[in-house]
């Protein structure tokens, strides 16, 4: 795509390139440094500086090396997050029993993995405990969502996470042509709510205030506004003594309005039975 004189190319992704080898000899490589120390200390400076405060010279710091040494073995800044991207999707729990091998993937031990719980459960325990995951994934590490739409995500971890989510909705009995929507209605839901859930605490920490703080002062300003009347009613008609409680409420309801949905269309309810 053209933008005046400036050809915009597609990013790439690293999982569709082949992986180089470092760029120098063993013996010229800093020792002890290598991919898995390099990408856990982006996921570390990540969560404590964000996105706009990330860079490889702030990261080499980090590891004591020079900025050179982590080229030996990324070549791209963008290669470094999508590699953070996906170790990050690895830090969910999902329930093993619906996971077999992954196409594409088969020579990882996913049996052996420790996010993975095992005993077969009803497909709507499995869908509340990876939108669950999911959820909390997404609000402790707030800088995975823009990278979401920034990167393709298909790592082997996320490719994991895609099976699982895709294999449980399908055993609740939809037909195929219905899953995609399926996938879309709750992940969406999931990803648009723990984004803006993530955003409030880093405002809430930004300001040096407690969400609950930061939620009283907010209502408070709006006290005595008529415009906020509606919302100020349905507020107090939630329920919930915190934000965490009002959020738990909120996300547990709306899950659970996802999952009847589905069940009525499976069903061919029209939801006024």
């Amino acid at each position: 795509m053209a933008t005046g004189s400036r050809v915009i190319r597609p990013r790439t992704s690293i999982w569709l390139s082949e992986r180089k080898a470092p760029k120098r000899k063993a013996e010229q490589q800093p020792a002890g440094l290598d991919h898995v120390k390099i990408v856990a200390a982006t996921v570390r400076l990540l969560d404590a500086e964000g996105l706009a405060g990330f860079s490889m010279r702030r990261l080499a710091a980090e590891l004591e090396v020079t900025a050179m040494s982590v080229y030996w073995y990324v070549e791209t800044k963008d290669q470094l997050l999508e590699l953070a991207l996906d170790a990050a999707m690895g830090e969910m729990s999902l329930p093993a029993g619906i996971l077999g091998p992954v196409e594409g993937y088969e020579h990882l031990d996913v049996e052996g993995y420790e996010h993975l719980e095992t005993g077969a459960r009803d497909w709507r325990d499995q869908l509340r405990q990876i939108a669950s995951e999911y959820r909390r994934l997404l609000v402790a590490h707030p800088w995975l969502s823009p990278l979401m739409g920034e990167y393709m995500n298909i790592g082997p971890n996320a490719m994991v996470f895609a099976t699982a989510v895709q294999r449980v909705v399908r055993d609740s009995g939809l037909p195929a042509s219905q899953v995609p929507g399926a996938l879309a209605l709750v992940f969406q839901f999931v990803y648009g709510f723990s984004t803006i859930e993530g955003r409030f605490a880093a405002r809430s920490r930004a300001a040096g205030m407690s969400q609950d703080e930061l939620f009283a002062e907010t209502m408070a300003a709006i006290e005595g506004r008529p415009e906020f009347d509606e919302s100020r009613a349905l507020t107090e008609a939630r329920g919930g003594d915190t934000v965490q409680e009002m959020r738990e409420r909120d996300f547990t309801f709306a899950l659970d309005c996802a999952i009847a949905g589905i069940e009525a269309l499976r069903d061919g309810r029209d939801g006024n039975d």
